[in-house]
């Protein structure tokens, strides 16, 4: 591989290239068993005698740092190198909010037996063979940091048609996902120390970024309505629901409700975040009409992703903005995001546009409202179902304490969330949180056994 040394002056080069790749090696750059430049090569590259390189080489084994090996080369001993990289010390330190603010639990956790994480979409069922072809024929370099032309049309027809949201191409920017589209919305509508209403309980990763913007986050609960208007801060100058499925109890806003809240935005001058993340999947009940086609004021930003309908590794989602709004999220676009990827996005276009996301909708419909309904009907008798008919998620309320029962669960092999980890203020109560999209229904059986057991 190339390695970087920069030589300075004439003096001592055999020593800079020495203590150079000592401090490569001991900061963790070059890994045991890393193969170093021959000796003639990087004497060239450096322009300096062969026998200066030679000498760093020669002390470097002699240290346990390389080992040679005849015909094949030089490479880093594992003996040589530290169990841990060396950070350098320094008298930076982040902001303050950093300290408080504690991730998400991580999709890369210790594998589980029985996943019944949230969020996670069946990767198995996706038609990665087709979706191949489509990716290999598109090749594009940058393009508009708003997104591609073609997958803004295709996604104004898409959401027009099967959510009825008002929009056009225009309207519509490209986000790296949901949380991508929430940053841009508070880089141009958030001041600092700026009031945001989120749902309690509610959708942990939203909250964590709105905290890290220096945003004050106020909590406002949610009853079998959704969230409760009556209940919003005066001063909040933005809103964030989920009142299709809310996240994580799955109760739909009520007409009454959603009325409310846009008549409360019109008149107190704030905007309301409408996060779609997954009714595309909805197994029962009236379509709910989204809040972006009952607002008459321009004060509803809609926003959707991909990483549930699709593959969560695809990354893209969407907003669709208000008119007074567009030119500055396309302007906070391309300062944070120059272009995303052109030839995914175009590949996207054409799989909307063909029929293939409509197929792929329908077909996983099916599947996911198999397991939700296995899932509802063999649940313990312990728990007590909050009813939903849509996404990829039921939860279920429980009278003891879930959070000593989740992390016996979580032992025994059991992937789950509970109430209380969407709920800073504890005033949801006590339940777990079962997502059914990456296990199978026949596996579901045997999870619930497993959590019927770890129950109190």
């Amino acid at each position: 591989m190339d390695v970087h040394i920069s030589l300075d002056g004439r003096r001592d080069l055999s020593g800079q290239i020495y203590r150079q790749l000592r401090a490569a090696i001991l900061e963790g750059r070059l890994r045991p068993e890393d193969a170093l430049p021959p000796t003639r090569e990087l004497a060239r590259h450096l322009a300096v005698a062969r026998n200066t390189v030679s000498v760093a080489y020669e002390r470097l084994t002699g240290e346990g740092y390389l080992t040679s090996r005849v015909g094949s080369g030089t490479f880093v001993s594992e003996a040589g190198t530290p169990a841990h990289a060396v950070t350098p010390a320094s008298a930076l330190r982040p902001r303050p909010i950093w300290d408080s603010v504690q991730p998400w639990p991580s999709r890369d956790a210790a594998p589980v037996t029985y996943d019944f994480r949230v969020g996670v979409p069946d990767t198995a069922l996706f038609p990665h063979a087709t979706w191949r072809r489509m990716l290999a024929n598109e090749q594009h370099g940058y393009g508009n940091p708003v997104g591609h032309k073609g997958l803004r049309s295709a996604i104004a027809r898409h959401i027009g048609v099967s959510r009825a949201v008002r929009t056009g191409p225009g309207d519509i920017v490209i986000t790296s996902g949901i949380q991508q589209a929430l940053d841009l919305i508070c880089r141009v509508m958030l001041e600092p120390g700026g009031r945001i209403a989120v749902e309690d309980p509610g959708y942990p990763p939203a909250h964590l970024l709105f905290r890290s913007l220096g945003a004050d986050v106020v909590r406002v609960p949610v009853d079998d309505e959704g969230l409760c208007v009556d209940a919003l801060p005066h001063n909040a100058r933005i809103v964030y629901v989920t009142p299709s499925h809310q996240f994580p109890l799955g109760v739909s806003m009520s007409l009454r409700r959603r009325t409310a809240l846009l008549d409360w935005a019109r008149r107190h001058e704030a905007l309301v975040i409408e996060d779609d993340y997954d009714t595309e999947f909805r197994f029962g009940g009236r379509p709910i009409e989204p809040l972006q086609n009952l607002d008459t004021s321009g004060h509803v930003v809609y926003v959707g992703s991909f990483s549930k309908t699709m593959l969560p590794s695809l990354r893209i989602g969407f907003l669709v903005a208000p008119a007074p709004l567009r030119r500055a999220l396309r302007t906070a676009k391309y300062v944070s995001d120059w272009a995303g990827p052109m030839g995914t996005q175009a590949a996207l276009a054409r799989f909307i546009d063909d029929g293939l996301f409509a197929r792929h909708i329908r077909r996983m419909r099916r599947e996911y409202q198999a397991r939700h309904d296995l899932l509802a009907a063999a649940l313990p008798d312990r728990l007590r179902l909050v009813p939903s008919a849509a996404g990829l998620h039921l939860t279920a309320l429980a009278d003891a304490d879930a959070e000593e029962a989740a992390e016996r669960m979580r032992t025994a092999g059991v992937g789950i969330m509970t109430l209380a980890e969407c709920s800073r203020s504890g005033s949801a109560g006590h339940g777990l949180v079962f997502g059914y999209g990456a296990i199978s229904p026949t596996e579901i059986a045997k999870g619930l056994e497993l959590v019927r057991r770890c129950l109190p």
